[in-house]
């Protein structure tokens, strides 16, 4: 699998100048990329191009060869709001999208089971959503997303609402999912500490040049615990010095 975005420009109708322009960047099969920069830089516009939920103003994306013209099942979508429903247990909320999709019984079943177990949250599965916590909210909306199976996991800052303790578990969560699975993400934060963590590859993005600043690989390895050595806080330095520019890194 490779997601491929070609010459890729995005100019809002109302706006004086392009949010983005001359995007090219390719994923390969299992990668994990983040994407990072300043607020108005264009990451959530990124994704949601990828999603095919808008369309490119010019340019192109390929997922696998074949153009994206919009939304499909080969893309799932994570939010930092979790879309949970709040009348649906949280092993009903897991199944949810692969009744849509039409899945057996047995499947959607075995499927919820496996990754409810993966983020931790098989005892509380018979739990209404209004009785867990946040984290908990997005740990089920993370089980939901991978029960889909697509190619290509999209996630727009999911930890990004949370308190720090619960934000850092869930990154190493993720990290130990991403581990077992090798799924391909394509992750937005605005946490340059969570992309080093994360990511193979962060892609900085920036507002003055509507786009891609640099392209920073993270030759760390996994699983990383791996806050206070000092590769890691030079490659946390590298990065805010890319995203902030002239300014000095506190």
């Amino acid at each position: 699998m490779s997601l491929v975005m070609k010459n890729l420009c995005k100019h809002f109708d109302n706006a004086e100048m392009p949010t983005l322009k001359d995007i090219n960047l390719e994923i390969q099969d299992g990668e994990f990329v983040s994407i990072v920069g300043q607020s108005g830089c264009g990451k959530s516009t990124l994704l949601n191009l990828v999603a095919g939920l808008d369309t490119p103003s010019s340019g192109e994306i390929l997922l696998n060869g074949e153009p994206v013209t919009g939304p499909g099942a080969d893309r799932t979508v994570m939010f930092q709001e979790h879309g949970l429903y709040p009348w649906l247990n949280v092993m009903d909320n897991v199944k949810f999208g692969m009744q849509l999709n039409g899945v057996s019984k047995e499947e959607q079943k075995d499927k919820a089971e496996k990754y409810l177990k993966m983020v931790n949250l098989w005892e509380y599965r018979d739990y209404p959503i209004h009785q867990i916590s946040g984290g908990m909210r997005q740990r089920t909306a993370l089980a939901r997303a991978l029960t889909m199976d697509s190619k290509l996991l999209l996630m727009d800052e999911p930890f990004s609402a949370l308190d720090k303790q619960t934000s850092n578990r869930l990154r190493e969560e993720l990290q130990n999912i991403w581990m077992e699975t090798h799924q391909t993400i394509f992750f937005i934060t605005h946490s340059v500490e969570e992309a080093v963590y994360l990511s193979d590859r962060v892609v900085v993005l920036s507002p003055e040049i509507q786009g891609i600043k640099d392209i920073i690989t993270i030759d760390l390895k996994r699983p990383r615990h791996v806050y206070d050595v000092p590769e890691f806080v030079d490659y946390r330095h590298r990065i805010l010095e890319e995203v902030r520019g002239e300014e000095k890194v506190k």
